[in-house]
């Protein structure tokens, strides 16, 4: 079995509004979970690094830090979708230094040739990141977790260990994360691919949206249909984000995990199955076992059904230690369609695959 590092967002509940679909239910599900069968208490479980203003204004305006800062105060929405409390802010910023924990332990651990066992990494940030642009938060998301991580990776003193040359952002969400795509669209260090159903909220993420100046072929969209499931995911991992992490050498796997593509989730109409996380998970820790000396770690976005949770959360984490994976809900009811093979297509042709 691997070693895991943990990050859960003590305190979140804070952040919290009446019937709304972020709530604390999502991330205490996969602890509890976790827990029961035996993968939460022997893991470390990481305190959020203390992030300077200034670190964070190399991913974020600094105009809207100092917004956000005095809006949470308020404990008003930022839109229609994204609520804040007075204990928003510093939640915020727990989950980004969380997050940064992880990616850092991850890296350092196994920074020489890789030794058995690997150390992964599984961040619960809460509020989730992926939404969040330089300039707004939006689609529930307040900072950006896992574009904050990265940029530490790649700008940071690390210790003994090397600063990261080139990473690979992976979003297996449900929706498109425009934000993260934002933030790295004109750099050639962050290699940024989205899976994600389409159309669907925030309306972004097209097969033709490839990035710009440096960063023109440093991102990557599958937009899938409604109805696209497990041996839809697969052909892209195979076909197409496999063969992109190939062609670019990350150091390091950084994965935006929402687990709203499951058959069960009340805000889409994916239909992957807990196994088909998995294996889309292992996929990826294989090859960055092979590639990158192991290094992979997994940051919460969305996903709103808790069954669903459960059950995912034990998938990847199996895939994480290298452990059979389990899959307590079973595929999807519904068949599943094939007009995601159009979109493969499209991908491999635009990227001459």
């Amino acid at each position: 079995m691997n070693n895991l590092y943990l990050f859960y967002p003590t305190g979140h509940e804070a952040h919290f509004e009446h019937g709304h679909p972020e709530r604390p239910e999502r991330v205490e599900i996969i602890k509890s979970t976790l827990d029961s069968v035996g993968w939460w208490e022997p893991f470390p479980k990481l305190k959020p690094v203390l992030l300077s203003l200034d670190f964070l204004k190399t991913i974020h305006k600094s105009a809207y830090l100092d917004w956000l800062s005095d809006f949470c105060q308020r404990g008003e929405y930022i839109d229609g979708d994204t609520y804040t409390t007075p204990a928003s802010w510093q939640l915020a910023l727990n989950a980004a230094g969380g997050a940064v924990a992880v990616a850092e332990g991850v890296w350092k651990a196994n920074d020489h040739a890789m030794t058995e066992p690997a150390w992964r990494g599984f961040a619960l940030t809460r509020p989730p990141g992926h939404h969040a642009t330089r300039a707004i938060g939006m689609g529930f998301c307040l900072l950006n977790n896992i574009a904050i991580a990265a940029e530490y990776l790649l700008t940071s003193p690390l210790g003994d260990s090397p600063k990261a040359r080139r990473l690979a952002i992976i979003d297996l969400d449900l929706h498109h994360g425009n934000g993260t795509q934002d933030i790295f669209w004109r750099r050639d260090d962050v290699l940024f691919i989205s899976i994600h159903q389409s159309p669907l909220y925030p309306g972004t993420g097209s097969l033709e949206e490839t990035g710009a100046g440096e960063g023109e072929g440093f991102t990557a969209n599958l937009p899938f249909p409604p109805g696209t499931g497990d041996v839809g995911y697969q052909a892209a991992m195979e076909q197409v984000i496999l063969p992109l992490l190939d062609r670019t050498h990350p150091e390091m796997l950084l994965v935006s995990f929402g687990f709203d593509p499951h058959w069960r989730d009340p805000l889409g109409y994916l239909m992957l199955s807990a196994d088909g996380y998995g294996r889309l998970i292992k996929s990826l820790v294989d090859w960055a076992d092979f590639h990158c000396n192991g290094r992979i770690a997994l940051f919460l976005e969305g996903g709103y059904d808790t069954q669903a949770a459960s059950a995912c959360a034990l998938a990847v984490t199996a895939a994480l230690l290298g452990e059979p994976i389990p899959d307590a809900l079973g595929p999807s009811p519904r068949p599943e369609g094939k007009s995601w093979q159009a979109v493969i297509a499209g991908a491999r042709r635009i990227w001459q695959l």
